[in-house]
């Protein structure tokens, strides 16, 4: 199936079929299997949460594209001994400090300090109601979101997916 056998058999003299005795297996007119062309031009990557971060602070983009980047980025969070967000009290809200990238995490936490990995689409989810985050708290493009931000970036989330 697709141009590969599930099962490989070996072929005369036990050796297992190689990628050349398995070129026509697509067949077709002109035999030879499928090979997808070589793109014209490379595809962008998508922006890093670091760099949204850098042009929300800057104000070259909107909060609607940051937030579209937020939502699918990896985000840093350090944590205890127990599973689970880890959160500042001495502030006027209690807000919990993720990292753009392990670097920014280690930079604030420590080289052996533990973390845990998520998107930020999760970070909305799991968030504890009236809990604000802190992006970056020691970078120097630190972004907080209190907890009113936090529910408008819910609020934003849920009308985006559900209308």
């Amino acid at each position: 199936m697709y141009g590969y056998e599930q099962s490989v058999n070996p072929g005369p003299g036990g050796a297992a079929p190689g990628p050349s005795s398995m070129a026509g297996s697509m067949g077709g007119p002109m035999g030879g299997g499928y090979q997808d062309p070589a793109p014209a031009y490379p595809e962008p990557s998508p922006p890093s949460l670091a760099d949204a971060v850098r042009a929300f602070t800057t104000g070259s983009t909107s909060a609607e594209d940051f937030q579209a980047v937020f939502a699918t980025s990896k985000v840093y969070c350090p944590r205890g001994e127990n599973p689970g967000f880890l959160a500042l009290h001495d502030t006027q809200q209690p807000v919990i400090p993720m990292f753009t990238s392990l670097k920014e995490l280690r930079r604030y936490a420590g080289k052996e300090s533990k973390y845990f990995v998520i998107t930020g689409a999760e970070v909305l989810d799991l968030l504890p109601t009236g809990y604000g985050f802190v992006l970056d708290i020691d970078g120097q493009h630190r972004m907080v979101f209190d907890a009113k931000a936090v529910e408008q970036m819910v609020d934003f989330t849920m009308r985006r997916m559900y209308g």
